[in-house]
């Protein structure tokens, strides 16, 4: 293993392996957990009044600094307490594999806290400074995921803070922002997105259950059993489907936003690929799949709202 560790040091040096290593880190997979919320409560504002793009892109960037910057937080406490090892999987590895210093990605992360912070007093300043309160919270709760003496991630609660702060809150944050206020329509339409973003979460889990049962975890899947589990996960992705087909019927969502249909090969592909699997290897597609369902939900739905914004 030391022997494999040096190598892997002596290849970051060359500049195309260290951006890898560095792109790595960021676990680039999982920034649409960041990106679709501010796009859908960006779309969802338009329909209220003009965009401010600028304001847009600084929240897009904040949301994807905030987002790695918890990635790297993650890498950095799963490495102190022993969770990750060179043979882990679905880990950054810039710490176990490529022998990056500790220290050097918790520093990034804060500076990249520090941007995003930068970057929330810019979007206070051109909308309501109660936002500094929200955003502190946010970045408390990145930090808090992992970091602290009892991380959320530990908890039965990881799911449900991934979903509610990377979901529901970036959405209402992104049209407020454009609006000045907060609907009804919103807070609804951003529940399956909150759904699905804790779904990214409790694939995660799964994956790790053996793992994180070692270290003393007690993470949903780990209550719930691996069986169980996938069935609440199943569950999570008929309960966002049928959210928004309801909205649809009642007159709340359009009827364009039944696009999110499109999406459902994803989400069977993603419990499929767990069925029967116990190595954490195998059930990497299944993850990716569920990852590609919020993607393409929240895009379709996205765009299914921007149509109607012609009709």
């Amino acid at each position: 293993m030391q022997t494999e560790l040096k190598t892997n040091q002596k290849l970051s040096n060359k500049p195309s392996n260290r951006f890898q290593v560095w792109w790595r880190l960021m676990r680039p997979h999982t920034l649409t957990a960041s990106f679709v919320p501010v796009i859908l409560g960006t779309v969802l504002a338009l329909l209220e009044t003009s965009i401010n793009m600028l304001l847009f892109l600084t929240m897009l960037l904040a949301c994807l600094l905030i987002q790695a910057a918890t990635n790297m937080i993650n890498e950095y406490f799963d490495f102190k307490r022993g969770l990750d090892t060179a043979e882990s999987v679905g880990i950054g590895g810039t710490i176990v594999r490529d022998g990056v210093k500790p220290k050097v990605i918790l520093n990034l992360a804060f500076t990249f806290f520090g941007i995003a912070l930068l970057l929330g007093i810019y979007i206070c300043m051109h909308s309501s400074w109660w936002l500094a309160i929200v955003g502190t919270v946010c970045m408390s709760v990145g930090y808090l995921y992992t970091g602290g003496p009892l991380p959320i991630s530990s908890t039965p609660f990881g799911e449900l803070a991934a979903g509610f702060f990377m979901g529901m809150i970036i959405i209402l944050i992104s049209f407020f922002i454009q609006t000045g206020t907060v609907t009804t329509t919103t807070v609804l339409i951003s529940i399956p997105i909150m759904i699905l973003v804790g779904a990214i979460n409790m694939s995660n889990n799964i994956r790790d259950l053996d793992g994180d049962k070692k270290n003393g975890r007690r993470t949903l899947p780990i209550l719930l059993g691996r069986d169980n589990s996938i069935k609440f996960l199943a569950g999570l992705f008929i309960i966002s489907y049928i959210w928004i087909i309801v909205l649809a019927f009642i007159g709340i969502a359009s009827f364009w936003s039944l696009l999110v249909l499109v999406s459902v090969p994803k989400a069977i592909a993603a419990i499929k690929g767990f069925i029967g699997k116990s190595e954490p290897i195998q059930m990497m597609p299944a993850m990716k799949a569920t990852a590609q369902t919020n993607t393409f939900f929240g895009f379709l739905l996205s765009i299914g709202i921007f149509i109607s914004y012609f009709f």
